[in-house]
């Protein structure tokens, strides 16, 4: 007879996700501006503005960017033969 190895998965909590806040000041005239595109497309404030930033919490979570060179660096020792 031959025993059959039953594996029992154990339930394994989910990991709470710790949220960080930011906060930051607009004009009177831009928070305006806010209001009246939110409402125009019937979303809200937290909606347009994630989405805006969406691209940059979300693709360089796990590596970081590489550095760019600022364009109008001295190369003094460059390898040109």
């Amino acid at each position: 007879m031959e025993l059959l190895k039953v594996m029992v998965m154990r339930f394994r909590r989910k990991r709470r996700t710790k949220f960080k806040s930011i906060t930051f000041k607009l004009s009177s005239r831009q928070m305006r501006s806010l209001k009246n595109y939110c409402q125009a497309y019937h979303t809200t404030p937290i909606k347009v503005i994630k989405r805006a930033i969406y691209p940059y919490i979300e693709l360089y979570a796990d590596n970081p960017p590489e550095k760019v060179p600022i364009a109008n660096q001295l190369e003094l020792f460059e390898d040109s033969l």
